[in-house]
């Protein structure tokens, strides 16, 4: 394999990984022995899905995440020097979208590394295509604020911009608290608006659904403790 960094997309629910993942991905995650990851738990799980037979206490795992001091991103590529290839595992889904993954495919960038992307799952774009909203312009905001004041400011905030710039806005909240967003958003904004709700995206109670506030707002509904994103639209 050519010594590079290969970003490795990971499953998003309990689906058979071949229903998500292309054959390559596979035969690739074979070979590497060097590993950064946001959680070493779930990288390990993650591997023996893909191929049982992986020798998992062969493999170098080392810990990305929003804790890492960024002085000690740099060496996470040292293998790639000595000719040996780096794979990059996110929590769930691509990684370095919306992934501290980031860090390091920047330095990397920097220091004139190959940078190999996979193919694979992304709950980002895949809710995009599902919502029927416009997927010419869009943006992801991430988290919410958690301050009442500020996380109402954001979401006129995403109103304005899907009024003025026709920018389909995509976000995500804890799982816990999906079911209270919802209501949120309904009471907060037009009711006009279009919510689509895209839940366990690949699993097998997948469900994505687009409608009008204020037909959310009569509907019966439980997304807590589902890993769900959330897209605006007129």
């Amino acid at each position: 394999m050519e010594p590079a960094l290969y970003l490795i997309p990971s499953t998003m629910s309990d689906s058979p990984v071949a229903n998500v993942l292309p054959p390559l991905n596979i035969e690739i995650v074979r070979e590497i022995r060097h590993y950064v990851v946001e959680n070493i738990r779930t990288a390990r799980r993650f591997l023996k899905r893909c191929d049982p037979s992986i020798d998992i206490n062969a493999i170098t795992f080392t810990t990305l995440d929003e804790h890492t001091d960024p002085a000690e991103v740099p060496a996470m590529l040292a293998p790639i020097a000595d000719g040996q290839p780096v794979g990059v595992i996110s929590e769930a889904g691509c990684p370095a979208v919306a992934d501290p993954g980031a860090d390091l495919v920047a330095v990397a960038q920097q220091k004139g590394v190959t940078v190999v992307p996979l193919v694979g799952p992304s709950s980002i774009i895949m809710a995009l295509m599902a919502s029927g909203f416009n997927g010419q312009t869009f943006a992801f905001n991430g988290y919410l604020p958690h301050e009442s004041r500020a996380r109402t400011e954001k979401l006129h905030e995403m109103e304005r911009l899907i009024r003025t710039r026709r920018q389909t806005q995509i976000f995500i909240e804890t799982p816990y608290r999906n079911n209270r967003l919802i209501a949120e958003l309904v009471s907060t904004l037009p009711s006009g608006m279009r919510l689509c709700v895209a839940s366990d995206i690949t699993g097998p109670s997948q469900e994505i659904i687009t409608l009008p506030l204020a037909k959310w707002a009569k509907r019966a509904y439980n997304y807590d403790k589902i890993p769900t994103i959330f897209l605006l639209y007129s």
